[in-house]
């Protein structure tokens, strides 16, 4: 039977200052002006209320704004949003609310905004501290202005924050992605996020790759070490990308990987969530582009698509998340979050168990070492026939 697991709620913040050439996400340059905080912030809360029937009763554990870059938009905003989303939803004490900030765009004193606008955790997207690196990255910012908004940040009363880092980067040897590490413990934030550079499909990067980027066993060479590094600072690796000191995981991103569900507003957000009337798993997107979602938030014309995960599909969308843990799942778990029994994944499991990739510990199901190299392989072996 299916039990509906914990909710979040993410909000998409569309609009930054550039975009990446990295950047696959729903971003848009706004040019011309100033973005329409206002209206969007009116057509959020109609997004949400739209959305309300599929999870009336039910607490909120976590808020992610994620972009673009959210950190353009004004604290008021963000307060306004939050009000508004906290009479429509029961949020739990101490939700643990994000939001992504870009260095470039941090301002003395907007900090303490936030903070009094209900956000309790900041999410700084740094990706390195080379100075000519992020050029090449088409950052706004340069590694002093990342340190000093950290520091902003600190003095306002941040106590959680995390640091994006990349590695294997245009023309990066395995020394630069050390110091990237290092600098990064030195600032002393509660959680790092340290992922690999990969080139996506429609963005700048894929169309025209930038030279020098690290073949493979360099790539590695760099995971290791750094995870070495960030181990040795007492950071801990709780996902395949995510390190946090002790009791600072994020649990937005958690709750994803565990399968949890989160309701999706703004431009292009996704939402996840279980119908525990229906005996079914809804997935549900807004409408991507800016224009077109502000003009149809709140009627049907906002939504992009529905769409229910059949129970076939269920195992693959489960391990596709929960495999990224380092200590794996339940089978409980698995049990509760897809209406299923655990033995409908006994064959996979069988071959991921006799190659090396799991191993079964009681209850839970943990990749190992070798599992957590070949992460989509094994996620692959639970796909529907």
């Amino acid at each position: 039977m299916l039990i509906p697991p914990p909710l979040s709620l993410y909000v998409h913040l569309p609009w930054c200052v550039r975009k990446c050439p990295y950047c696959d996400f729903n971003s848009h340059e706004f040019k011309g002006g100033t973005p329409p905080f206002d209206a969007y912030v009116d057509a959020l809360l109609a997004d949400l209320d739209q959305d309300l029937p599929l999870v009336w009763g039910r607490t909120v554990h976590s808020v992610f704004f994620g972009g673009g870059t959210p950190s353009l938009f004004p604290a008021d905003a963000i307060e306004r949003l939050l009000q508004g989303a906290s009479s429509r939803l029961r949020f739990a004490p101490q939700a643990e609310i994000t939001l992504e900030t870009n260095p470039g765009t941090a301002e003395h004193g907007r900090f303490e905004d936030y903070r009094r606008a209900g956000v309790n955790r900041i999410s700084f997207g740094v990706q390195t501290f080379d100075d000519a690196t992020l050029k090449k990255l088409g950052r706004i910012h340069d590694s002093a202005q990342a340190a000093a908004a950290i520091e902003l940040a600190r003095h306002a009363g941040f106590d959680n924050f995390n640091l994006d880092l990349m590695y294997a980067l245009p023309d990066q040897t395995l020394a630069m992605a050390e110091d990237d590490v290092i600098r990064a413990i030195e600032l002393a934030p509660t959680h790092i996020s340290h992922y690999q550079l990969t080139l996506e499909p429609n963005t700048v990067f894929a169309a025209r790759p930038p030279t020098g980027i690290p073949d493979d066993d360099l790539a590695w060479d760099m995971q290791e070490r750094c995870q070495a590094l960030l181990a040795d600072a007492g950071y801990a690796q709780y996902e395949v990308s995510a390190y946090a000191r002790a009791g600072r995981q994020c649990a937005h991103n958690l709750n994803y990987w565990r399968f949890g569900d989160y309701l999706g507003i703004g431009a292009g957000a996704h939402g996840k969530l279980t119908l525990g009337s229906e005996q079914t798993i809804l997935r549900r997107w807004k409408s991507k582009h800016p224009v077109a979602w502000l003009a149809g938030a709140g009627t049907p014309a906002g939504i992009g698509g529905d769409e229910r995960i059949t129970p076939a599909r269920r195992p693959f969308e489960f391990m596709l998340n929960a495999l990224r843990l380092v200590d794996g799942f339940a089978l409980s778990g698995f049990e509760a979050t897809t209406g299923l029994k655990s033995t409908v994944i006994d064959a996979p499991l069988a071959v991921a168990i006799d190659r090396g990739w799991l191993q079964r510990e009681g209850d839970r199901i943990v990749p190992t070492e070798l599992g957590r190299r070949f992460t989509n392989d094994v996620v692959a072996l639970f796909l529907e026939d």
